[in-house]
């Protein structure tokens, strides 16, 4: 049985569905990742986890106890809201031991429990001063150390970093990801951004209008997205259209070209239109190859980035980018001219029939 099982969770506001159908079966110290656009009904499901929002019908179960109908003080989560959410009128840590204060724990047991965790977040000198005092990344910090206050065995945290800097958030959320390393806690993290749930999450769920859309971590999720959704949203992405030439060997076509991927077909895929995927990356310019596939294509742009010169080339009704390190002993190619795109069998991807 896994630490935390969601099975069949379903959210409606009137006549709005927010949710459909969400399953999802947490290990105890696992870090989850919720990604998706705004809208998408990740902050739904860690609010029903958190119960603050009441499930349409569903079932959560923490630690194999049924939980949904529970209140949140109940059920030993932590939760880190994206406002911080402190007291402008307690002291630091009068705001960590505040979940403590209303447990009704002894005054000397709460003590202790603020300066470890004004140790544990690095902060050991400011318990005196008001969050006003202290920057948006330390009043973070402050939030995160009190929803651990409490030992939760959860910790919920809703887009903790989208207020910060680009600087400042990239050093929170790896301390946070040691933090709970360390903790061992079970945690599920919230956000729109992508490198953010692609840096630091053991599995992620993509989510998209109220339904999962993948699951599975970040190399999964990146290099093997199931639908267009998920490759688009997670990364850059070329998309082309071909047709299915012989499902046995995976050939497809694309423009008149043939291309082999790796990925399993069905027998009944035959002749059938299929939208592929190729990650710029996974391009180079070569002459054509055994073993690997090639597309004739045209240049239509050349554009220098500094480290990187980015590619746009023609191949019919698409256009492909593909990026190459800048080396100033390598000839580019020029607008119009003809070259040929090559990229491994296992990096040409189909995505699922209704993708599109």
């Amino acid at each position: 049985m896994a630490f935390l099982e969601i099975e069949n969770l379903h959210k409606s506001f009137g006549a709005n569905t927010a949710l459909h159908h969400f399953d999802m079966k947490i290990e105890r110290g696992e870090f989850i990742t919720f990604l998706g656009p705004s809208g998408c009904g990740k902050t739904t499901v860690l609010r029903m986890i958190a119960g603050f929002e009441n499930p349409t019908r569903g079932v959560i179960r923490l630690d194999g106890r049924d939980v949904t109908h529970l209140r949140t003080r109940q059920r030993k989560v932590g939760m880190v809201f994206q406002s911080y959410a402190l007291f402008p009128n307690m002291t630091v840590a009068d705001n960590i031991g505040f979940g403590l204060r209303v447990a009704r724990r002894p005054q000397d047991e709460i003590r202790k429990r603020v300066e470890e965790m004004l140790e544990l977040i690095k902060l050991p000198n400011v318990g005196e001063r008001y969050p006003w005092q202290l920057s948006g990344g330390q009043q973070q910090r402050v939030a995160l150390a009190r929803a651990l206050a409490g030992k939760p065995q959860v910790l919920l945290l809703d887009e903790p970093l989208s207020a910060l800097d680009a600087k400042i958030r990239i050093s929170l959320r790896q301390d946070i990801r040691a933090l709970q390393r360390e903790l061992g806690i079970t945690s599920i993290f919230v956000t729109h951004d992508q490198e953010e749930a692609l840096s630091i999450s053991d599995r992620i769920v993509v989510m998209n209008e109220g339904r999962v859309e993948q699951v599975g971590t970040s190399s999964e999720i990146y290099n093997y997205p199931r639908t267009r959704f998920v490759a688009s949203f997670v990364g850059t992405l070329n998309i082309l259209s071909g047709h299915v030439v012989d499902p046995a060997s995976g050939t497809m076509a694309v423009d008149g070209q043939e291309l082999v991927t790796t990925q399993q077909l069905a027998p009944d895929d035959a002749g059938k239109k299929r939208l592929l995927a190729l990650r710029p990356e996974a391009i180079v310019l070569e002459a054509p190859a055994a073993g690997r596939n090639t597309l004739a294509a045209t240049v239509e742009e050349v554009s220098f980035l500094g480290a990187v010169v980015r590619i746009r080339a023609r191949v019919k009704d698409a256009v492909i980018s593909l990026d190459v390190f800048n080396d100033p002993n390598r000839r580019l190619p020029e607008r119009g001219q003809p070259v040929a795109l090559g990229f491994s069998h296992e990096n040409l991807l189909v995505l699922e029939e209704g993708a599109a």
